[in-house]
């Protein structure tokens, strides 16, 4: 069995990647709106987040944000290193009771080894994930696996969204986004 870890090498092949930002007010917006969004049937979440200290914040608001639309519970709050020698229990914390969606606060290094490591040991499922503007650049799911982030979804920091498509990041402007949820006739 191969290791799921990326090598020093290849965690270097795409440059130096940036860290997070502070999330912003419409960000945070755009996620709780993707996840409450009709049909969604979304209840149970856990969040998970790097151990910087903006990541920590973002996973702090979205919480706070999730039970003020009265969307209870968060099931757990897992944190991970930015590196680590498998990832292996924060993989299994992540998972544990199989909530409906989980969220992402993180550094995209550190996202990158915890999604393989998702991936390689436990039923998680990038589809029901959702993650912060950090992660919504295409050097993510090149360095995590062309198919291991298929389908994660995320919100920008102007309110746009993103979604992983065959190892690219697709972009949605926030006023793109807008305008797909009006009705009426042109």
């Amino acid at each position: 069995m191969t290791s799921p870890l990326l090598s020093r090498a290849e965690a270097a092949a795409y440059g130096p990647l940036p860290s997070p930002a502070a999330h912003t007010d419409a960000e945070l917006a755009a996620l709780l709106d993707l996840m409450v969004s009709p049909g969604s049937r979304i209840s149970t979440v856990v969040v998970g987040h790097s151990r910087d200290a903006v990541s920590r914040s973002a996973a702090a608001a979205f919480i706070e944000g999730w039970r003020a639309l009265g969307r209870l519970p968060v099931l757990a709050v897992v944190d991970w290193p930015e590196s680590a020698a498998s990832w292996l229990r924060a993989a299994g914390r992540f998972t544990v009771g199989e909530p409906d969606a989980w969220v992402v606060a993180a550094a995209p290094l550190g996202w990158a080894q915890m999604s393989r490591r998702l991936r390689h040991s436990t039923g998680w499922d990038p589809a029901r994930t959702y993650g912060f503007a950090a992660l919504g650049d295409s050097r993510v799911p090149a360095l995590a696996g062309r198919a291991t982030l298929q389908g994660m979804r995320g919100a920008d920091a102007d309110g746009g969204t993103w979604t992983v498509d065959r190892g690219w990041v697709v972009q949605r402007p926030a006023a793109l986004r807008a305008t797909t949820h009006r009705r009426g006739t042109l």
